[in-house]
Parts: structure tokens; sequence; C-alpha cells
């Protein structure tokens, strides 16, 4: 499989399932060390294959049928913090790291949290105040918590599968896809600075804008002097008790991509969302401050969600800190494209993290049935 796999085809669908886990055979990255002794993870298992659900297409299902359909390739679920139920598909194992995606968006929060906390990034500041360069960009006027909540008001489009696209010169400059011009190669933090405004006041509406998660991996890495893999390792993942080393994918520059670039196995996948469900408590200490948790629920904009192109997959939720919230106490979700998924239902003490090859980048109908059959999950466990 790896002689016919390369920067150019990496992503497509005869590929995607050996390569969203072989990802650091494809694109340089950055290693993130795991913790000399892992967070051990109970076990109570239970078949939870047999779960049937009828999803919004109005077909029913059980979950096994909708792991496969939803070409999974691997899915943990735990009830109260031990693990019910696990499985892998293909060439994927529990010792694998598999690529996240815009998961790794949620990540990049966790890390801003923890800064937050010791004083080194203020939310509040003006972007410019940790990346001077950013005047005369769509930046220029934004404070760090409209990156952190998408709310910048700027000229850009997620539109992954258009060739020449704005997207398809921002995936070249992230390292993702070859240079169209070698002779004028581009590089992730220069891109970001190119971004212009769109006219729209900042805080206004929700934008669903990858480059912002980009711009606050180097707004972290400015506010604490620490590369993007030192920061992820000393502040998340060895104090977490990762099982597994983890990776994050860089620019020709070394330029980490925050927005989309981490690669972590599904058993540290879930560790995170444990964490999350335990109020930033985990292996023993607290990783993440309380308070993160809380506000999540507590400071999401109900009406810059609305505005949003995004409601179809929280309707009564809202987005904050880059992660979605299902509803006033519902589930805290990080959503990556292709499949990838942090699930954690803090009522019922239902946490599902769920990594996949799905051929289509954006599928909302299977984001519908996805979410069926994590409410069937946690109405069966609860």
């Amino acid at each position: 499989m790896r002689n016919s796999v390369h920067l150019g085809n990496w992503r497509e669908p005869e590929h995607s399932g050996w390569s969203f886990h072989h990802v650091r055979e494809i694109v340089p990255s950055a290693e993130i060390a795991a913790a000399a002794v892992p967070w051990p993870l109970a076990r109570k298992p239970r078949d939870i294959g047999w779960i049937s659900f009828t999803a919004p297409d109005g077909k029913s299902r059980n979950i096994r049928e909708f792991f496969h359909e939803s070409s999974g390739d691997g899915m943990i679920v735990l009830a109260r913090g031990r693990i019910v139920s696990e499985w892998y598909s293909g060439t994927f194992n529990a010792h694998v790291p598999h690529l996240l995606f815009s998961v790794s968006k949620s990540f990049t929060a966790l890390v801003c949290a923890v800064l937050e906390a010791q004083g080194l990034l203020d939310p509040e500041k003006p972007v410019t105040h940790y990346v001077p360069e950013a005047v005369g960009s769509a930046y220029e006027t934004a404070r760090v918590r409209h990156v952190l909540d998408m709310t910048v008001g700027i000229d850009f489009e997620e539109v992954y599968l258009t060739p020449g696209s704005p997207f398809a010169r921002y995936r070249e400059a992230m390292g993702w896809n070859p240079q169209s011009d070698p002779a004028k190669p581009l590089d992730l933090h220069s891109f970001l600075m190119t971004l212009p405004p769109d006219g729209k006041p900042h805080g206004d509406a929700f934008h669903y804008v990858s480059p912002n998660s980009d711009l606050l991996g180097l707004i972290a890495q400015r506010a604490c002097g620490k590369s993007v893999a030192e920061m992820m390792e000393s502040l998340l993942w060895k104090p977490l008790g990762a099982e597994h080393a983890a990776s994050i994918t860089v620019d020709r520059l070394g330029a980490a991509r925050t927005a989309g670039g981490i690669s972590v196995s599904l058993r540290d996948l879930a560790r995170v969302g444990e964490m999350m469900r335990c109020q930033g408590f985990a292996n023993g200490a607290q990783i993440i401050p309380g308070r993160f948790i809380d506000e999540l629920y507590s400071h999401g904009d109900r009406g810059a969600w609305l505005k949003g192109d995004l409601q179809m997959l929280a309707p009564e939720g809202h987005y904050r800190n880059q992660w979605y919230v299902s509803g006033p106490e519902g589930a805290m979700m990080a959503v990556g494209i292709h499949g990838q998924w942090l699930y954690v239902d803090p009522r019922s003490g239902v946490t599902i993290a769920k990594v996949s090859s799905q051929p289509l980048p954006v599928d909302d109908p299977m984001d519908q049935v996805t979410l069926s059959a994590f409410a069937a999950i946690v109405a069966a466990l609860a």
C-alpha cells in the first residue's frame, strides 16, 4: 500500500483506509511523547452491537451495522470511566495513531486553557498582541476570543474538493498537498497573514474557518515560547497519562498544523474525553481548569451560532472554545472531517471516541446517523 500512496493522493478514498493511520509516513510530523506510566482504563464489557435505532433518514440499523456503514476504523465506548466496548477494523489497532482532522482544534483549545490558567495567554487581548505580523490581515482587529469561538470576520471558505481554490492553496501551505509552484513555495504562517477580512464585524456570526485554529496554535506558541509539540506533550499528553505517542504534522518550515494535523491512538482519544467528562480532572490531577468545561456550556453565543451554517450539527447548541455543545445540558463534541468524533455526555457518564475513513470529507446525512447512533448508545448505557 505504501508504494502507491503519496502527497498528491493520500486523502482519496482508495488510500485513506491506510493513510489516515500512517500520516507520519506521508507528511512531516513532530512527535508528542507518551507518559511514562499510562492512566489505566478499567473494563466492564457489554455487547452494544445489538443496540438498534432509527436515524433521520428513516432507516433502522444497529450499532455494528452503523460502524461498518460509516467506514469506521475504530470506536471505543466508556461508561463512567470503564471501557464497555472497543472495536477496530482493517489494519487499524489499539496501538496505532489515527489522524483526527479537526478534532485537533479542540485539543489546541485545551492547551490554550492551561496557558490561560498560567497567566500566559489572555483571550481578550488582540491577536496582534501575540502575532504583530497579523496587521493587514483579517486578524488585525480581532481578539483571541474571536479566534477561539470562530467568529472572525474573514473572507475564506472551507471548500475541500475544489482544485485551485483558496482552500487548496491552504493545503499546499500546510504541507498536505504538493507545491503547485516549487519556485514559490507556500508556508502555513505566511499564508495565514494573507487572508482578508470579509467586511463583517468580528463576534457577530459563527464562521467555521480552519485557518483560525492554525493561528491559535501560533498564538499559543508565542505566548508560551515553546513549540506546539512541546506544549502538547508537557501540558496535556504526559499529565493525562497518554498510553501512546501522538504526532502533529508540520509544514516545510516546521509550523504545526493545529487545525487538523494531530494523530492519536483511539484509547488516548477516549482519555481526553474522560478528562472532559470529569471537569478536567484525570490521572489523579487537574489537567484542564474546571471552569473551561463550565464555560463551554455557560458562555456559548447562541445568536452567533444561529447565524452560521452548521446548525444541523447541534440544533439546540452552540460553539465555544473550539468545541461544539449539543444543548444546554447536552454533549460536548469534537468533530473532524471523514468521520472523526469525540462525544462526551456528562449526564449519562458516557464517552464515545470514533475514528473513520469516510470517503467524503463532509457527509451531513452520515453525521445525522452518527449522532443518532451515539444517542442510542447513551440511552442504553445511562
